[in-house]
């Protein structure tokens, strides 16, 4: 049950003034050794805890810092979440989260309650295009950086991965192990990142002659959604199955190596699968799994320093730099493409 202890009691118990408590709590510099023990013991003796929303309101801001992300469940956001957190810790505030879970008008409840609450700023990995939605922030003076999406407009800043590169790397590798029917599997298409993926492989699968690509869309990131895919590949007559799979993420591979080897097709010597991230259950699956590796937690923590460098430049009245950091994926192999 939430403390009803009230400051004044607080002051009155520690034998000095309201503001004084509040100089303790806030601006502890401000008052010498002996007051600030003496009023951390009333603290402690009565239970005192503050309303932190209540303060933020009257601040007009607060310590807390709030990510959006499009799939708490997925260990790669995960990843990038641990990375968040621990920049936001090391400048002395706390993360709020919301899993907008690939809806954009989940998201766009998050932002609205980020704007109530007067955090500090916001860390958004957009379902799509988020700008809209978080203008009213910036109005207010809120800063926004985009994670996992670079951002087209310049008035934000933004970390992302080159993912069109990505999807190059992960069909020349497929094509170099002599693969020329090859499917990407994942969806949905309105994710840009799974377009970027799409279309950096079918970049490269275009220049080669004898090469095609099949595109198999999904619902979802997820395990689920890979099995699905490979309910559909099994459809397909031996002669014109695809031999490889490029999979929109590392739970769609994963998902799709479960659902071939239940059908009785083996990975890779029926088909050979590359998935995307590299999250840890990549190299642990029962063919481990062949990835493009994303930088996750320096992903999260590059965006969240981003965001103190931008809080620092309105509070100090200084001009702000919008900065646009692009990370360069990297193929892991292991047996399922081998």
């Amino acid at each position: 049950m939430p403390s009803t202890t009230r400051i004044s009691e607080v002051a009155a118990a520690a034998g000095v003034s309201v503001g004084t408590v509040s100089n303790v709590l806030n601006r502890p510099h401000l008052v010498s050794t002996s007051t600030r023990e003496r009023v951390r013991a009333a603290i402690a003796d009565l239970g005192f805890i503050r309303n932190e929303s209540a303060r933020a309101l009257r601040a007009g801001s607060s310590r807390a810092i709030g990510l959006v992300v499009i799939d708490a469940a997925n260990p790669f956001f995960s990843d990038v979440a641990r990375g968040v957190e621990d920049a936001v810790q090391d400048f002395g505030g706390v993360v709020l989260l919301g899993n907008s879970a690939g809806d954009e008008t989940r998201e766009r409840r998050y932002i609205e309650l980020f704007e109530q609450q007067r955090v500090r700023g916001v860390l958004v990995a957009p379902v799509s295009d988020a700008a809209p939605a978080v203008s009213a922030l910036t109005r207010l003076g809120i800063p926004v950086v985009f994670l996992d999406r670079h951002a087209e407009d310049s008035a934000y800043s933004s970390v992302s991965v080159d993912d069109v590169n990505g999807g190059r790397i992960a069909a020349s590798h497929l094509l170099a192990r002599g693969h020329r029917r090859l499917a990407f599997v994942g969806g949905p298409s309105s994710l840009r990142q799974v377009r970027d993926r799409r279309e950096g492989a079918e970049a490269v699968i275009e220049a080669v002659e004898d090469a095609v690509l099949l595109a198999i869309s999904t619902q979802g990131l997820t395990a689920a959604a890979g099995r699905q895919a490979a309910e559909d590949l099994v459809m397909f007559p031996p002669e014109h199955r695809p031999t490889a799979v490029f999979a929109g993420n590392d739970l769609t591979a994963i998902g799709l190596l479960q659902g071939l080897t239940a059908y009785g097709l083996r990975v890779p010597d029926d088909v050979a699968i590359v998935g995307y991230d590299d999250i840890e259950f990549a190299g642990t699956a029962a063919v481990p799994l062949s990835s493009i590796r994303q930088p996750r937690a320096e992903l999260g923590r590059r965006g969240a320093e981003l965001l103190f460098e931008e809080i620092a430049a309105r509070e100090s009245g200084d001009p702000i730099n919008h900065q646009h950091i692009r990370f360069q994926p990297e193929l892991v192999i292991r047996n399922s493409s081998a």
